[in-house]
């Protein structure tokens, strides 16, 4: 675990969690729903024969779009289904039907996906004994989202869960953030928030005048200092 020299531990009330990749295993969850719909609607009898290479493809495309929808570039209807459009081309398949078929049916079935990282619970469960509130900022979708938590039995943890469809804003934007504040009644200099992407979570909230704990579940190297940086769940409980 790594942290900013203070010259004194801060009191936090709020805590605001990012959901995707930090408490919900995205990676595996993702996996494994794309497994299920490359089996179910039998896409190795089109030309799709390396089921690791259509993950791997996949993952890319998703990233990319995600970037491009953090940054206001495309429209949340066509992240969803062009991930699966590009990925359905790296193999020639120019099908956009069969695309948006796949979409439809991820996001019906990712959901009911329920693999949280090492600890999710522990934590979540010490921390709501501790007193925190508790809260998300999201740039997920609103109703997938909740799905997520409910499927995955972490609903019942969090006061406020803020979506960028219900905000009308996304991480990293300071906007989302305020959202967030008058929406729970905290303020910046007792909250922190706490997520593993360096640009929307972290940055994000520095900007908006938030501590942050930046979860590097995959060692990643910062260009910048968080407030506090930790490899797993379980080092939150030795800050908070």
């Amino acid at each position: 675990m790594q942290y900013l020299c203070l010259t004194y531990m801060k009191h936090y009330s709020h805590l605001f969690f990012d959901l995707d990749h930090t408490l919900w295993d995205f990676e595996e969850n993702a996996k494994k729903t794309l497994e299920h719909l490359y089996k179910e609607m039998q896409l190795s009898t089109i030309g799709i024969s390396d089921f690791t290479y259509f993950h791997k493809q996949y993952c890319a495309h998703n990233d990319r779009l995600w970037e491009r929808y953090r940054k206001g570039l495309i429209k949340v209807d066509e992240l969803r289904w062009k991930r699966m459009w590009h990925t359905l081309l790296d193999f020639k398949i120019g099908d956009e039907l069969l695309a948006k078929e796949l979409s439809t049916a991820f996001l019906a079935h990712l959901p009911h996906r329920n693999i949280l990282f090492p600890h999710a619970h522990e934590l979540l469960t010490y921390l709501r004994e501790k007193g925190y509130a508790l809260h998300l900022i999201t740039n997920g979708f609103e109703e997938v989202q909740h799905a997520k938590l409910k499927n995955a039995g972490i609903d019942h943890f969090f006061g406020e869960v803020i979506t960028s469809e219900g905000s009308n804003s996304l991480k990293p934007n300071k906007e989302i953030f305020e959202f967030a504040f008058h929406k729970t009644g905290a303020v910046p200099a007792s909250s922190i928030m706490i997520g593993d992407h360096l640009e929307a979570d972290i940055m994000g909230a520095k900007n908006a005048g938030m501590d942050q704990v930046f979860v590097n579940h995959i060692r990643e190297t910062a260009s910048f200092a968080p407030t506090y940086t930790v490899y797993n769940l379980r080092e939150i409980m030795e800050i908070l």
